[in-house]
């Protein structure tokens, strides 16, 4: 059933992306079985729901990305209003290429297709989606840290925002990339703590082109990683 948080997909075309039926498949298929396995294998922390409170309609989340863990642990620490429908975005040259693969994806996150070999075959399928109202998940750096540094942000994401006029909810995930680095299939034993910090929504300022607001948004999501250091929250 639709909520009234979501009354512009009441009259958008019915697919995977917007049907109720889908929404409720994937918040059992996330919450009860997703959650449930990386909530008990790491010990998760959350600061920040309360700057999402007036967050409503189509909107862009991007993290930072450094593990496998990165997101999971966003679809399934944001607010049910807000993840019910929220797509994220999965490089098409890996997630989408094998059968199980896109299938899984498109179960758990409600997975479309992003372009990394420069071609122009993925492209528009984000403002498509926003444009029907569907939030997305974004990670700006393109690809997952190999050290945990956070590297530059592309600024696609800061272009959708402005181009679509919805506002981009900034994420940091602390701890993500010491508890499942790259390369390795499953978290570390020990229950290694990670932290999931919100931030207040943000807007293209006057006159700010894609790749400065881009560089205001990476900051930001560096300063939410400093803040989220110390856990402070549960989930």
């Amino acid at each position: 059933m639709m909520t009234h948080n979501h009354p512009h997909l009441i009259r958008a075309p019915k697919d995977r992306f917007t049907s109720g039926v889908m929404a409720n498949m994937r918040f059992v298929a996330q919450r009860m079985l997703l959650k449930s396995v990386v909530w008990s294998i790491t010990r998760v922390s959350v600061q920040g729901r309360d700057a999402l409170k007036g967050v409503r309609g189509a909107f862009i989340v991007v993290a930072n990305h450094s593990s496998h863990l990165d997101a999971p642990l966003v679809m399934c620490s944001l607010p049910r209003r807000m993840g019910r429908y929220l797509a994220a975005g999965a490089a098409a040259d890996y997630f989408h290429d094998i059968w199980w693969r896109r299938i899984l994806t498109a179960l758990f996150f409600n997975a479309f297709p992003i372009d990394r070999t420069g071609t122009a075959q993925k492209q528009g399928v984000s403002k498509k989606l926003l444009s029907r109202g569907v939030p997305l998940l974004v990670f700006p750096e393109g690809t997952r840290s190999k050290t945990g540094e956070m590297a530059e942000f592309k600024a696609g994401a800061a272009a959708l925002s402005l181009s679509c006029d919805v506002p981009l909810v900034p994420v940091a995930l602390v701890g993500a990339n010491a508890a499942m680095p790259r390369g390795r299939n499953w978290p570390i034993p020990g229950r290694p703590p990670v932290t999931v910090v919100y931030g207040e929504p943000m807007i293209g300022l006057p006159g700010e082109t894609p790749d400065e607001f881009s560089k205001r948004i990476r900051a930001e999501v560096r300063r939410l990683h400093t803040t989220g250091a110390t856990p402070k929250g549960t989930a």
